[in-house]
């Protein structure tokens, strides 16, 4: 039981990995559509390249989108109006302005025939407006061309919509009943008590209207005609177009809406669980071979994995909600992230395998895995500097037009003209480019909740006069000065061979901050003739200036410095020796002297970062003790000095070639040159 806990301890990073690793297998594949997938890929306006297909079963051909838009949009213009006739409104109405026309009547003084005459009239007005309707005012408007329905309790009857009257119309018409004007007191009090009397009595029935237009929509047929088992669908060379594509789209569609039983629908989760299982297996693969520093730290190893299943979930939720809105994921944003957090390769690398597995979840896979890779390539080649906001704008500009451009060329292949183009995609593609801007806040978020560190917070770190850059200001002027020195050194040899320069310079201003505990052990911070070192043994000198490794470590990390930094301070000296004091010791002692005493812990560099700041702290120094310095001086110094760190092996993990140190030596002596403003010496 004890050797199997131990074995437990000794290998607690692979088994976490790997019970990180089947956790996201698991979690992606649950997140994976379960229907069946149709084995062939098509492409309209292309030709079948697979042999002849017959159907494998009977299925009925679906109508395509726009023809049910179009029958959809007819039954909806040719839908019935139906308007309801309030009988009792004409009933009250009549009698109401009758009696009061036979009262005002009995009282006037005019001849019998006259007042039969106006109320003749006043009986021809009602019964000409009510014989279709009084409609009432109403916010619909009815087309002037569509026939509409009355409904008269359970009588119905067609009519057009003029015949209809409305309260613009009744003055005119009452007008043309009684007469030409001036009219008499008696025609004037009548026409008013008609006007006043008339009320609307048809309304718009909207319920009844909708009910029955919901009726005819629900009776679209979705199909027509159907194929027949063993029948032909297409053969080998043909285009996909017309019916073919028509064909070709029904039945993978019945492919993929199928009702699976227990049986198949395990064999496709043991398919899916596959594929997902070697995807995630070459990018550990991947880290484990060129990114073995990232594949020890379980830390970054679950960050990317947690990134892949974050993107994985956007999309399938769009995909979920509505398709159609599938391109405003803005997908790019996970290279943006890696590369933020690490580097171009690893970004690019992660995200072609992320855009592989989405091909599962979203319809046209080919087209969308084309459009998000090459934008994953424009945007790994197209941000340098991610801290810049300007950069990142102009960016993600560069990857919107990259996705008009290739959807653009998507469209013309497959419809033959640019006549067709589905203008909402240029929109989606617009709001994928302002989601990815929000790619700096998010970096933020990740930094805090993974303890990582971007260029945007190296630039924060990196300025002077930050809380432990001030203090090593005020403690160890000399010191500070030295790392400056040393920072702009090192900015400079990481921009020629294409390093993190924002990292070394960062890595470069908190190196010597363990000088602080002990400054005036420190030469470049003695402003005095009194060397305390003379009070002291060689070894124990040796291990004050060792020291500084130590406690520099322990002041990063109560300042909460990231690890990437902290490297620096550690490697910085690497495993070299206190050679000074070593020398001196062996001069007292005149015998063999214990190289361990005087030896720095290390770790030796093991990024091109780290060896730049080793090669520049050591030539800075170096070069401070040189009394007359020239041109020859300082190239000797510089090949003398890397050359030695060489030797003893101090680069053999930095992944740095033999290049790139011939070009960080050339931007030493350029640099050391120009500090000391010296010029080549004539002959004379």
């Amino acid at each position: 039981m004890k050797n199997f806990i131990n074995k437990l301890l000794v290998n607690h990073s692979l088994i976490y990995k790997l019970f990180l690793y089947i956790v996201t297998i698991v979690l992606i594949v649950y997140l994976f559509p379960k229907g069946g997938q149709f084995k062939y890929e098509f492409q309209k306006g292309k030709p079948w390249q697979y042999e002849n297909y017959y159907a494998p079963f009977d299925f009925a051909i679906k109508k395509s989108v726009d023809e049910i838009e179009i029958e959809t949009a007819q039954i909806k213009e040719n839908s019935k109006l139906f308007f309801e006739y309030n009988e009792e409104i004409v009933f009250k109405v009549k009698n109401l302005i009758l009696d009061k026309s036979t009262l005002l009547l009995s009282n006037s003084n005019i001849s019998e025939v006259d007042k039969a005459d106006l109320k003749r009239k006043a009986i021809k007005i009602i019964d000409n407006i009510y014989e279709f309707g009084y409609l009432e005012a109403s916010d619909y408007q009815i087309p002037a061309e569509r026939e509409i329905t009355i409904r008269k309790g359970n009588k119905i009857q067609n009519i057009q919509p003029y015949k209809l009257y409305k309260p613009s119309q009744i003055l005119t018409y009452i007008n043309s009943i009684i007469g030409a004007q001036p009219y008499t007191q008696e025609e004037n009090s009548i026409l008013n008590i008609i006007y006043e009397g008339l009320k609307p009595n048809v309304s718009y029935d909207k319920i009844f209207t909708e009910k029955v237009l919901q009726e005819n929509l629900s009776k679209i047929s979705y199909t027509k005609g159907l194929v027949s088992e063993k029948e032909r669908i297409i053969f080998k060379g043909d285009i996909v177009e017309g019916e073919n594509l028509m064909k070709l789209n029904s039945i993978k569609s019945e492919f993929e809406s199928q009702v699976w039983s227990q049986s198949n629908y395990n064999w496709i989760v043991f398919g899916y669980t596959i594929l997902v299982a070697l995807s995630f297996l070459m990018l550990l693969l991947f880290l484990r071979k060129y990114r073995i520093e990232i594949f020890e730290n379980n830390n970054k190893v679950t960050f990317i994995f947690f990134n892949i299943i974050l993107i994985i979930l956007l999309v399938t939720l769009i995909a979920k909600y509505d398709v159609k809105y599938i391109y405003i994921a803005p997908i790019v944003i996970l290279p943006l992230v890696l590369k933020a957090f690490f580097d171009a390769r690893l970004g690019l690398f992660t995200h072609v395998l992320t855009v592989l597995l989405l091909g599962f979840i979203v319809p046209n896979s080919f087209e969308f895995i084309f459009l998000q890779i090459i934008a994953g390539i424009v945007t790994i080649l197209t941000i340098s500097e991610l801290y810049k906001r300007a950069n990142l704008f102009i960016s993600v500009l560069q990857i919107t037009f990259v996705y008009f451009l290739a959807y653009f060329a998507f469209s013309i292949i497959q419809e033959g003209n640019a006549q067709n183009l589905d203008w909402d995609k240029f929109l989606y593609f617009s709001l994928n480019g302002a989601a990815t801007l929000f790619v700096l806040p998010l970096i933020y978020i990740f930094e805090k909740m993974f303890g990582l560190i971007s260029d945007e917070s190296l630039k924060e770190l990196s300025n002077t006069n930050s809380k432990l850059l001030h203090e090593l200001a005020e403690k160890a002027p000399g010191t500070f000065q030295h790392s400056l020195q040393v920072a702009n050194l090192a900015e400079a040899c990481a921009n020629e061979i294409h390093a993190n320069s924002m990292l070394v310079r960062t890595g470069a201003l908190y190196h010597d901050i363990g000088k602080m505990d002990n400054p005036m052990f420190f030469t470049e911070n003695q402003s005095t003739n009194v060397n305390p070192h003379n009070e002291l043994t060689p070894k124990d000198s040796a291990q004050i200036i060792i020291n500084h490794i130590i406690k520099g470590v322990e002041m990063a990390k109560k300042n909460h410095l990231p690890d990437r930094i902290i490297d620096f301070i550690r490697t910085h000296h690497g495993t070299t020796l206190v050679y000074y004091f070593f020398k001196k010791e062996e001069e007292l002692s005149g015998e063999e002297v214990a190289i361990k005493n005087f030896q720095y812990p290390g770790p030796i560099p093991f990024s091109k970062e780290t060896a730049i700041l080793m090669m520049c702290d050591s030539v800075e120094a170096a070069s401070k003790s040189i009394k007359e310095p020239t041109v020859q001086t300082f190239d000797l110094l510089v090949e003398k000095i890397v050359n030695k760190q060489m030797e003893d092996g101090q680069f053999m993990n930095a992944d740095i070639t033999f290049k790139e140190l011939q070009t960080i030596k050339k931007v030493l002596k350029k640099k050391l040159k120009n500090i000391y403003h010296l010029r080549i010496e004539y002959p004379e």
